[in-house]
This record gives structure tokens, sequence and C-alpha cells, in this order.
């Protein structure tokens, strides 16, 4: 019997599809978000700077007024990208409208942006609108990104959505870009960051391998 070839969406995200940008997770920006407790959210980046780096994603950081206001970028960011000189700095509240930063984005050449950062009303609802005019796919991971009420993260992620954006979370960013337990050369890396960052999901993968030695790549 033949066997049939699965079509795979090509709404999922790739290693080699995309851009993504992390905008102004920096410490001041973190002291007013109220959606999510500030714990989860750096566990969360630090899921999705952590991902970047193992499937090698092409990625943008950026900041506002570094030095001048907002502070350094948590820590689960520079423990991955440690070079400085790498961050864009801004004054522009819209990441889209600083020259350097949009041509940093658009200069990757991928159709398909995943966006998350602070505050998700304001420095994520701004650029992710305009890309979408300009004819991107977007994404925003929504458990990176924090607002300054519930009902503001709400409200944008709302107001994203109706516009064309796509919601994903952060571990599901990390998942999709493994896809495959079968993928040798990211499990151990992946399986690393779960349990440094993934939760109880990775407490989890931790009692398994230290109990069973369990892998989810063989049968």
């Amino acid at each position: 019997m033949k066997q049939l070839i699965p079509k795979v969406s090509q709404k999922l995200i790739t290693p080699d599809n995309h851009t993504l940008v992390m905008i102004d997770h920096q410490s001041q920006m973190t002291f007013a978000v109220k959606s999510i407790t500030t714990e989860e959210l750096k566990n969360n980046v630090g899921l999705v700077a952590g991902a970047s780096k193992i499937f090698n994603v092409p990625t943008v950081i950026t900041t506002v007024a570094r030095k001048s206001f907002s502070g350094p970028l948590l820590k689960e960011i520079t423990d991955v990208y440690p070079d400085e000189a790498q961050f864009i700095d801004r004054t522009s509240m819209n990441t889209w409208e600083d020259v350097p930063a949009y041509n940093a984005i658009v200069g990757k050449g991928h159709k398909k942006i995943v966006f998350c950062g602070l505050w998700t009303e304001v420095c994520i609802v701004f650029p992710v609108l305009c890309a979408i005019d300009e004819g991107y796919d977007v994404y925003v991971i929504t458990d990176a990104c924090g607002a300054v009420s519930p009902s503001a993260q709400a409200a944008s992620m709302q107001r994203m959505i109706q516009a064309g954006a796509q919601p994903m979370s952060s571990l599901q960013y990390l998942l999709e870009l493994q896809r495959d337990w079968a993928r040798h050369e990211t499990y151990v890396a992946v399986n690393n960051l779960v349990m440094k960052y993934g939760g109880a999901y990775g407490v989890g993968v931790q009692y398994a391998k230290d109990m069973f030695n369990a892998s989810e790549g063989r049968h």
C-alpha cells in the first residue's frame, strides 16, 4: 500500500521561516507589569531566548532608553545574548518606527515575525499592527509579554488578534521549533532549557530522567 505523506501547515513556525523580535524586556518596564507574575514572565522569556539560540533563529533584541531610564535587559536574555552591542536602543515607543530596528527586522528576509515584549498594550501592539499592514504573518508570544493590568493584556491581545495576529505561548514556541523528539541535535539542549525554565513540566522532565533515564526520542 502506498504511503501517504502528511502535509504540514504553512502556519507553523520553523527555525528558518521567521524572525523573532524581543522588545523592552527591561527591569524598569517589568516593575509595572500586573498581567503576569515576574517569576512567570522571567521564566517564559528564558524559554523564548533559549529557544532562539538553540535553533539559530534570526533574532532582533531592542530596548528603549536603556541607559537613561528603562535599565538593563532581564538576565534571562543576557545569559543567552551577552553582547550588549547587538541590542538596538530606541527612543520611539513603536519599534516599527525606529529606522535601525525596522531595517534589522525586515532585513532578515522572513515574512513571518514573532513578537514578544513589554508592555503589550504599547510596545507590542504598535509594531504588530504595523507589520500586519505591511503584509507580514505575525505571531505574538502572549506569556512572554506583560501589561500594566490583566484587562490591558486582554484588550491588547484582542485588538491584535482581530487585526490578524496569531497568539502562542512560550512553551509552544519552543516545542513548535523542536517538533520531533527524534531531532537529536537539539534534543538535549531543549530538555535542559525546559528543566531550567519550564516550571511543572520541567520538574516532570527532570523526574523522568532521574528516575527512569526516560527519553521521548526513543520508542
